[in-house]
C-alpha cells in the first residue's frame, strides 16, 4: 500500500526524484566516476527491480523524462561552435561523413550478424555515428580548441547527429507502419520542409524577438523554452521522432543565444533537473535479470563496443591520411569523437519504445543494455585519451602572431577607437566606501601609465517613481563616494570624470556605461557572493563577464597596489586571453618598476620538446612587446597545476589569473582551478576576463 502511494503520487516521485539528482552525482563524481553513472545506477535500485519508489510508466516519470530527453537534444545543438564550423567547413563535413559512415556499416554488419532485421541492423548502426563531445572541457583547458584536428571534430558533430537522428527518423516510420517508397518520399519530403522551417524561422525569428525585447532576460528564456517545445511537437505532427525538432531547434537559436546569460539560464535548468531525470528513468528500464543475461552472454555487447571503437579510428585514420594530420592530432579525434552519450542515448530510448501493431520494439532489450554498457565505457575511456594526447597538439602558426599577440586591446574597433581619438579609459564602479581606495589606486596607476582616464561610476536603484526618497538618498550616497574617488585619483596625476547611473540592473549598468564611455577596461572589486539568488542567477561580476565590450579585471587587494613590485602570471596558452594577463602585468610592473614571472605547468606526460617550443614561443613574445619589463619564465612539470600556483604564488604580491568558462555537456562550469586558487591564494588577485570569456 505504502508501495502504492509513492509511485502514484506524483509530489512523493519528483521529490525522489530531486534527491537523488541533489546527492548521488557529487559522491560519484567523488570516487572519479561520471555523476550520471550514480543517477542510472540510482534508477536500477529505486526501479522495480529494486526498492520499488519509482515507476517508469507513472505520467510523472514519463513528463520529466520526455522533457528532459528533448532538452538533451537541445544542449546538444547549442553546444555545437557554429563559428569554429564554419572555419573548417569542408574538413569538418569530411570527417562528419567519415565518421559517420564507417561506424555506421561497422553497426549494421553488427546488426546482420545477430541476425537483426534491415530496419533495425540500420538503426543499430546510427546509434554508432553518432557522437558527444564529453571531452570538451579537457580540450579547453589545455588551450588546444584552435587547433585544426579539434575543430574539425567539433564541427563533425553537427554532420554526425543530425545524420544519426534522419536515419532514426526515417527507421522510427518503417518500423511503425506500412513502409511504401511513397511513404519514405512523403517523410523526407515533409523532413526537408519542416529542417527548413526550424533552422531559419525560428533563427530569424529569434533574432527580431531578442531585438525587440532587449535585455528582458526573462521573455527571452520563454521564448527559448517555446521555440525549443513547439520544434518537438511540429516534428511529431509530421511523423517524426519529437528529439530530431528538439536538436534541430538548438543549431536554429545557436547564433541568437551566442554566449549570453539566457544561454546559461537554459543550459542550467536543464543540466540540474530535466536531463538527470532523463538519466535517472534510463536507470528505471534497466531490468537486471535481462542485462546479468546480456552481459553473461556477452558476445553482442562485446561486438558493439569494439565496433564502435574500432570504426571510430579508422575514420581519424581516413581523416588523417586525407588532411595530412600528425599521430596527436589523430589520436585527439578519435578520442573525441569516441563517447557515445546525448544523441545514443535518446535515440536508443526511442528505438526501445517503438513498436509495430505486432507489438515488436524496433531493437529489443540485449541492445538497450549493451548501448548502456557502451555508454560506460566511452564515457570513460574517451575522456583518458584526449587527457593523455590533446597535450601533445600544437596550435597554429597564426594564433602564435607575436604582432597580433602583443597589445591586448587590439580588437576589431581598435582602428576606429584611434581615429577618433578616444583616449585610454578605465571604468571603476564602486559601492564600498572601505574597499573603494584600493580599486581607485589601481585604475589610476593604468590610466596613468596609459596616459589615460579613469571614469568612477556609482549606480543608484532605480525606481518607480523619481521622486522616491529612498531614491535621492541613495544617490546623494553616490555622490559623497565619488567626491572621494575624485580626491583620491587627484594623487596619481591622472583625469577624472565621475558618473551617476540610475539603473535597475546594476550590472547591465555596468556594461551599458562602459560601453557608451568607450571604456578600454571595467576594473572591479571582489565580491564573495555565494549565496542561492547569486548560484541561481549569477553574481554582478559574472553578469559583467557576459555582457561587458571591454577587458574585466576583478580584484581583490590586500595593501595599495603602489606596493607591489612582485607579479606571477600562470599561462597555461598563448591564446590573446593569456596574453592580455601579460599585457596587464606589464603596465602595473612597469608603473612600479616591479618584476613579473611567467609560470607555465605542464603535463608530466608533455614530450620536453613540446615544453621547449612553448617557452621559446612566449619569450618571442615577452621580448617582441612595446614594454621591456624585467620578466622571468618558470616551467614546472606537475598535474597539479593548482597546488603548484598556490605554493609558487606565497613569494609574491600578486596574481593575476583568467576567468574561464567552459562548456560541459548539458551545462557550464567554472575551471575547478581558478576557484581553488582563487579560495586559497594569501596574496593579492586580479582576475582577468575577456569580452564572452
Amino acid at each position: 500500500m505504502a508501495s502504492n502511494l509513492l509511485t502514484d503520487t506524483p509530489i512523493i516521485a519528483f521529490t525522489i526524484l530531486l534527491t537523488v539528482i541533489f546527492t548521488v552525482p557529487p559522491i560519484f563524481e567523488r570516487l572519479r566516476l561520471p555523476g550520471l553513472v550514480g543517477l542510472l545506477l540510482a534508477g536500477v535500485i529505486l526501479g522495480q527491480n529494486g526498492l520499488k519508489l519509482l515507476d517508469s510508466d507513472s505520467e510523472t516519470i514519463k513528463l520529466l523524462s520526455d522533457i528532459g530527453k528533448v532538452y538533451l537534444m537541445f544542449v546538444a545543438g547549442l553546444e555545437i561552435d557554429i563559428d569554429q564550423f564554419r572555419k573548417t567547413k569542408n574538413r569538418s563535413i569530411g570527417f562528419g561523413i567519415l565518421t559517420f559512415l564507417v561506424p555506421m556499416i561497422a553497426g549494421i554488419l553488427v546488426g546482420r550478424f545477430f541476425n537483426f532485421s534491415w530496419n533495425s541492423s540500420v538503426l543499430i548502426g546510427s546509434l554508432l555515428a553518432s557522437h558527444t563531445l564529453l571531452a570538451y572541457p579537457i580540450v579547453s583547458r589545455l588551450g588546444v580548441v584552435m587547433n585544426e584536428a579539434v575543430t574539425v571534430t567539433i564541427g563533425a558533430t553537427i554532420f554526425t547527429d543530425t545524420g544519426a537522428l534522419l536515419v532514426l527518423a526515417i527507421c522510427v516510420g518503417i518500423h511503425s507502419g506500412e513502409f511504401t517508397t511513397f511513404s519514405l518520399l512523403t517523410l523526407l519530403g515533409g523532413l526537408a520542409i519542416y529542417s527548413i522551417v526550424v533552422l531559419f524561422g525560428f533563427d530569424w525569428l529569434g533574432k527580431e524577438f531578442f531585438r525587440r525585447s532587449g535585455d528582458e532576460q526573462s521573455n527571452q528564456f520563454l521564448f527559448i523554452l517555446l521555440a525549443l517545445f513547439l520544434a518537438s511537437v511540429g516534428a511529431q505532427i509530421i511523423g517524426v521522432e519529437k528529439i530530431v525538432g528538439a536538436f534541430l531547434a538548438g543549431l536554429a537559436v545557436n547564433d541568437v543565444l551566442g554566449r549570453s546569460p539566457v544561454k546559461e539560464k537554459i543550459e542550467f535548468i536543464g543540466s540540474v533537473l530535466f536531463i538527470p531525470c532523463f538519466f535517472v528513468d534510463m536507470g528505471l528500464l534497466i531490468n537486471i535479470p535481462a542485462f546479468i543475461k546480456t552481459l553473461s552472454s556477452f558476445w553482442l555487447t562485446l561486438l558493439i563496443i569494439v565496433a564502435l571503437i574500432c570504426s571510430k579510428f579508422l575514420a581519424a585514420l581516413f581523416a588523417k591520411l586525407l588532411y595530412r594530420y600528425n599521430n596527436a592530432e589523430l589520436l585527439t579525434m578519435w578520442s573525441l569523437s569516441l563517447p557515445q552519450v546525448a544523441a545514443t542515448l535518446a535515440a536508443t530510448l526511442v528505438a526501445y519504445q517503438t513498436m509495430n501493431s505486432a507489438g515488436e520494439r524496433l531493437i529489443n532489450e540485449g541492445v538497450l543494455n549493451s548501448v548502456i554498457v557502451l555508454m560506460l565505457v566511452t564515457a570513460i575511456l574517451g575522456p583518458i585519451i584526449t587527457a593523455r594526447f590533446a597535450t601533445s597538439l600544437q596550435l597554429p602558426q597564426a594564433e602564435l602572431d607575436t604582432d597580433s599577440l602583443a597589445m591586448w586591446w587590439g580588437n576589431a574597433e581598435e582602428q576606429l577607437i584611434e581615429e577618433n581619438h578616444y583616449p585610454f579609459t578605465v571604468l571603476v564602479p564602486i559601492y564600498n566606501p572601505q574597499t573603494q581606495r584600493y580599486l581607485i589606486e589601481m585604475a589610476a596607476l593604468l590610466a596613468h601609465h596609459e596616459s589615460g582616464r579613469i571614469i568612477p561610476l556609482a549606480i543608484a536603484q532605480a525606481h518607480v517613481h523619481m521622486d522616491d526618497p529612498q531614491l535621492g538618498i541613495s544617490l546623494e550616497q553616490s555622490q559623497q563616494r565619488l567626491r572621494l574617488a575624485k580626491d583620491i585619483s587627484q594623487e596619481f596625476d591622472v583625469e577624472v570624470l565621475t558618473a551617476i547611473r540610475i539603473d535597475d540592473d546594476v550590472a547591465l549598468g555596468i556594461s551599458r556605461t562602459s560601453r557608451e564611455q568607450n571604456a578600454s577596461l571595467v576594473v572591479m572589486g571582489w565580491s564573495r557572493t555565494t549565496g542561492l539568488r547569486a548560484r541561481l542567477f549569477g553574481s554582478v561580476i559574472d553578469s559583467v563577464f557576459w555582457s561587458s565590450h571591454c577587458p574585466v579585471a576583478v580584484t581583490r587587494l590586500l595593501d595599495s597596489p603602489s606596493t607591489i613590485r612582485r607579479i606571477l602570471v600562470p599561462v597555461k596558452d598563448l591564446m590573446p586571453q593569456s596574453i592580455g594577463a601579460l599585457r596587464f602585468a606589464q603596465i602595473l610592473a612597469d608603473s612600479n618598476h616591479g618584476e613579473i614571472v611567467l609560470l607555465h605547468v605542464s603535463d608530466p606526460n608533455t614530450p620536453a620538446p613540446l615544453v621547449e617550443l612553448f617557452t621559446s614561443q612566449l619569450s618571442d613574445i615577452v621580448t617582441n612587446t612595446q614594454l621591456q619589463v624585467n620578466t622571468e619564465i618558470k616551467t614546472i612539470r606537475d598535474d597539479d597545476v593548482a597546488r603548484v600556483i598556490i605554493r609558487e604564488a606565497a613569494a609574491f604580491d600578486l596574481a593575476i589569473l583568467r576567468a574561464v568558462r567552459y562548456r560541459t555537456t548539458g551545462g557550464f562550469a567554472v575551471s575547478q582551478v581558478t576557484t581553488q586558487v582563487i579560495n586559497e591564494l594569501t596574496c593579492s588577485i586580479v582576475l582577468l576576463g575577456a569580452p564572452h570569456s
